[in-house]
């Protein structure tokens, strides 16, 4: 199964214009929301991370029946530099 994604992409006036690629973003609200395959058949649909997020969220669409998709939302942890993280009373460390 190829991870390319065929996009159609129309102008005000009805114009397209179709392409291909693996992955695309939409600026959305500030934030670029990422649209790409993950190989099992799924959409992954996730935002970007911005500094200072302890974790992000991903979309999974998966194909279903004729019509229905399953929508499940992941939250995944950001990858944090060690020297940028700030000991707290919550953190899990022991101090």
């Amino acid at each position: 199964m190829s991870d390319a994604l065929r996009l159609i992409l129309e102008d005000d006036d009805g114009t397209q214009l179709e392409t291909s690629c693996n992955r695309f973003a939409v600026l959305w609200q500030g934030k670029e929301v990422w649209i790409q395959q993950d190989g099992r058949g799924q959409l992954l649909i996730g935002v970007d991370v911005a500094e200072g997020d302890s974790e992000y969220a991903n979309l999974l669409l998966r194909p279903m029946a004729t019509n229905l998709v399953s929508l499940q939302l992941e939250m995944e942890a950001a990858e944090i530099d060690e020297d940028d993280h700030v000991h707290g009373p919550d953190c899990g460390h022991h101090h």
